[in-house]
């Protein structure tokens, strides 16, 4: 009879064994999609093109090694520090605004006393629903060289100030492209900003109202402090986004964007020499440098929102 329990035993633990293993296997193979793709489309290409980065190939012929000479040749050229110059400048023209504003228009939209609140929502989130083509086609007319265009009109009529060339000067380019970068995201950062404060306890404002807060200062002191994850988040990703702002310049300029200095940025920079010098190497060593200046700014950004909330008390 003991026999006949051992055996039962271990074939008990043999059956456990394999069913916790089939089980392994199968959680295995859920998942396994996700890694095959993220290999193929993700870190393959990332790191080919670390490789490829101290390389000469012009994207047919046979790869030569070229050591350190691309990155010499891209961070000696005056247009790539024109192009970060431009990403800089437009970036923060077109980013710092709609962090501002959507913190705002967020806070207004979760008023108690707003009417029609799913409809402003979903009216503020469509311009990142809006398809680029459109997107162009609009501000190409709002911000047309033409004296009679809408921006011109309310520069000339509402302000007294000249019309403006907008497709051709310096700033005017620029202007037009941050206005085009803050139009298109400011929605999807309030939406985010809206679920932050629908996070936040209402407990929290009715003790304020009872000690007499009023909304601007429940603002600057529960809203803001209790938001800052968000505002970690929204800093991040629109950090990363300015960096590499390639789509809005290229379609509001067309067939010109990449041959007008005034609005060439890093990843066009970047994609000129990769499909119209057909110099991938450089190209490559773009994208490394382009990596770490991404990496510098956001480390910056989330120092600088860390401080949010943190208020010193008097005793």
């Amino acid at each position: 009879m003991n026999s006949i329990s051992k055996k039962e035993s271990i074939f008990k633990r043999k059956k456990f064994r394999s069913e916790e293993q089939k089980d392994r296997i199968s959680g295995y193979l859920y998942i396994a999609p996700f890694f095959i793709i993220f290999t193929l489309i993700g870190l393959y290409p990332a790191l080919f093109s670390i490789y490829l980065a101290f390389q000469k190939w012009n994207g047919l012929g046979p790869m030569t090694f070229n050591g350190l000479e691309n990155f010499k040749m891209v961070l000696t050229d005056p247009l790539f520090w024109k192009s970060v110059y431009n990403t800089i400048v437009m970036g923060i023209m077109g980013t710092a605004p709609q962090l501002i504003v959507g913190l705002i228009l967020a806070y207004l939209l979760n008023m108690a006393f707003l009417r029609l609140k799913s409809f402003f929502r979903v009216t503020i989130f469509m311009p990142y629903l809006t398809s680029m083509v459109a997107v162009a086609l609009i501000f190409s007319v709002l911000f047309s060289n033409h004296d009679s265009s809408l921006a011109n009109y309310v520069l000339t009529h509402l302000f007294g100030l000249d019309p403006v060339t907008w497709g051709a000067s310096e700033w005017g380019t620029k202007i037009a492209i941050s206005i085009m970068v803050f139009w298109r995201w400011v929605g999807y950062n309030t939406i985010i900003y809206l679920a932050g404060i629908q996070s936040i306890p209402n407990d929290l404002y009715e003790a304020a109202t009872i000690d007499g807060a009023n909304k601007v200062q429940q603002l600057f002191y529960i809203t803001i402090p209790m938001m800052k994850p968000f505002i970690i988040l929204t800093v991040f990703t629109s950090t990363v986004g300015a960096m590499q702002l390639f789509s809005e310049p290229t379609v509001f300029l067309g067939r010109d964007a990449f041959t007008r200095d005034e609005a060439m940025t890093i990843v066009m920079y970047l994609y000129r020499d990769a499909f119209r010098l057909q110099s991938f190497g450089t190209a490559s060593a773009t994208a490394i440098i382009l990596l770490v200046i991404i990496t510098v700014f956001a480390v910056l950004n989330i120092r600088l929102t860390q401080g949010f909330g943190k208020k010193k008390r008097g005793v």
